[in-house]
């Protein structure tokens, strides 16, 4: 696991965008089953219409996690994606991302776009909006769970090792590009040259190794861990469980978890986390249109 010294970030960010990630180190897991691709929004229904279950995106905001918020202004939200009007001059301010989320209230699965959106058509799309408490739940519900973070990165390399990419060291092989990520200048120039502006049908790209699909780009995808950013320096070499609680120093009282794979918002100047090392904190209450996750079962 890790990103090593010889991943560069490649892009114009003022830290590194591995630093958490560093820590090359041996890991073993045991065998387990992996979805072959992110749980879709038919999936997503069949769980819904069985159980009646209301993700976090539909249900109203906890007033305790919205303080400067008057509680009869709190409503149902989601995030919601939204190319600037105008040019970013720095991507990395502590307030820029402001400038391309927007709170779609009423945005949920069913809506992804917000009001006046739907799923028609869409039933083999990734199931957007969805929290890590959400992910538990379906995967409760399918008799399976959330993959830890050692066992996606081993399954997201596909019997590679220490490979950049999910498919190897080239970006594009053949000229191709082979995940749904961003190209261009992110957050205004999207060229599509992978064939999609926002996200993707499942399995529109070549399955890896293991024959999975969209271990890189499409959607973030849940882990069950919690994350810290210092993990790997003495994390255990057999089947690592993650810490005992979660971290990070841009919000010391939230209890993070990890997030895997990259979006469909990944870009190589911005944010380019759709390799198969790196690594991101996840807010188990967030949700947003780039997030979803698949599941894992025990091979016994």
């Amino acid at each position: 696991m890790g990103a090593g010294e010889n991943v560069d970030s490649d892009n114009d960010s003022p830290d590194d965008l591995y630093q958490d990630a560093r820590e090359v180190h041996k890991v073993y897991v045991d065998g387990f089953w992996m979805d072959k691709t992110e749980v879709t929004n038919a999936q997503f229904a069949k769980f819904v219409a069985a159980t009646g279950y209301k993700t976090v995106a539909e249900s109203d905001p906890d007033p305790k996690d919205f303080p400067e918020v008057p509680k009869d202004k709190l409503t149902p939200f989601s995030l919601v994606f939204k190319k600037p009007d105008g040019t970013v001059a720095f991507l990395w301010g502590p307030e820029s991302y402001r400038q391309w989320w927007t709170a779609g209230h009423g945005a949920s699965w069913k809506r992804p776009e917000g009001p006046g959106s739907n799923i028609v058509g869409m039933e083999n799309y990734p199931a957007v909006h969805i929290s890590y408490g959400d992910a538990g739940a379906f995967c409760k519900w399918a008799g399976k769970r959330l993959p830890t973070e050692a066992e996606w990165e081993f399954a997201a390399r596909g019997g590679l090792d220490r490979k950049i990419y999910c498919w190897g060291d080239e970006l594009k092989p053949d000229g191709k590009w082979m995940c749904n990520a961003w190209q261009g200048r992110f957050p205004n120039e999207n060229t599509k040259e992978d064939g999609f502006e926002g996200i993707a049908p499942v399995a529109q790209f070549a399955a890896n190794g293991y024959g999975l699909h969209d271990m890189a780009g499409n959607v973030w995808e849940w882990c069950a861990d919690f994350y810290r950013p210092e993990y790997y320096l003495d994390s255990p070499a057999k089947n690592p469980q993650g810490p005992g609680s979660g971290f990070h120093p841009r919000e010391e009282r939230t209890q993070f978890r990890v997030m895997r794979g990259g979006s469909f918002l990944c870009s190589d100047n911005y944010c380019k986390r759709y390799i198969p090392a790196a690594r991101r904190e996840g807010e188990p209450k967030s949700t947003g249109n780039h997030i979803g996750f698949r599941c894992v079962k025990d091979a016994k």
